[in-house]
């Protein structure tokens, strides 16, 4: 989430109640997720495992819950919740309304059709010559390229599926991203795409995905892809372009697909794949499975 304008190390700090390790006129340009972080962003850790990941992220100020030597070039915030503090701080640079005032400020493209059923929200912008089905919901800050064709039931921009375990309840990591349609892309029936959390979930140019999809947060999908039913891609992911997924997919969070790859139906993806056609419940290479399966035949 980029600020609408530089903020500094001691600005931050006063928000969120935070000691500050750096010159408090350190320049600070918005927060990110590690995945997505980028110079002068804010990125936030609150566990020894990922400390080094963190310090050595492209992230310049690090929201932290120990003090610890700061890398050269960057700056601490520690906090004795960071979790809780990056909630602090996004919310109080961008507020999502999820549809509870009639702000809108809704810029829309010649040509495009809008059903009257239809759920927009705030700061949404649709290009042209698209088609929006009954009954679909656009989340805020949601931007539509052109020729894009949206089904019934579905759903733009729906909060991210990322908590924490806290004093026995689920405390939810709040979503002030946006979600990014390309142009010509068609989304069928009943999908969910969930905005990012800090960033953008990007549909890319001439995708088509049909029917009962759920895209988590901050995924990127690329250029002329092509997605079948009851696919499930969880946060964080990469498909390159021209990546093929059949049915009953299941990708785990933060995996990456190399462009041209093909996942048969109900192949489980849980690593980063170069390009190939996979099948399995663990994705393997389409021709070893069927080896693998021959021998097992020939056991009995």
């Amino acid at each position: 989430m980029n600020f609408t304008k530089p903020q500094t190390l001691k600005t931050i700090s006063e928000i969120i109640g935070a000691k500050m390790i750096g010159d408090e006129n350190f320049p600070v340009l918005g927060t990110n997720e590690i995945h997505r972080v980028k110079s002068g962003e804010i990125v936030f850790v609150n566990h020894p495992k990922y400390y080094d990941k963190a310090l050595n992220s492209a992230a310049t100020i690090i929201l932290i819950d120990k003090e610890v030597d700061c890398p050269e070039g960057k700056a601490l915030l520690v906090s004795d919740d960071p979790f809780r503090d990056f909630n602090k701080i996004n919310t109080h640079f961008r507020r999502i309304y999820s549809f509870t005032e009639e702000l809108h400020d809704l810029e829309v493209g010649d040509g495009t059709k809008i059903h009257p059923s239809a759920v927009i929200g705030n700061e949404v912008k649709i290009g042209k010559n698209c088609l929006i089905f009954p009954n679909v919901v656009i989340g805020d800050g949601t931007i539509i390229g052109d020729n894009v064709i949206i089904q019934s039931g579905t759903v733009l921009g729906g909060d991210a599926f990322y908590y924490r375990k806290l004093d026995g309840n689920f405390d939810r990591l709040i979503s002030v991203g946006n979600v990014i349609i390309g142009n010509n892309v068609e989304i069928g029936n009943n999908c969910t795409i969930d905005r990012g959390v800090t960033d953008s979930t990007i549909i890319g140019e001439g995708s088509v995905l049909d029917n009962q999809i759920q895209i988590g947060h901050d995924t990127i999908i690329g250029k002329r892809c092509m997605i079948a039913s009851l696919v499930g891609i969880a946060g964080c992911c990469i498909l390159e372009d021209e990546v093929t997924v059949w049915g009953q997919v299941g990708m785990a969070s933060g995996v990456r697909v190399a462009s041209g790859t093909v996942l048969l139906g109900k192949t489980g993806v849980n690593k980063d794949l170069k390009k190939g056609t996979y099948f399995g419940p663990l994705a393997e290479n389409f021709k070893d499975y069927l080896k693998k399966e021959i021998k097992i035949k020939n056991l009995k």
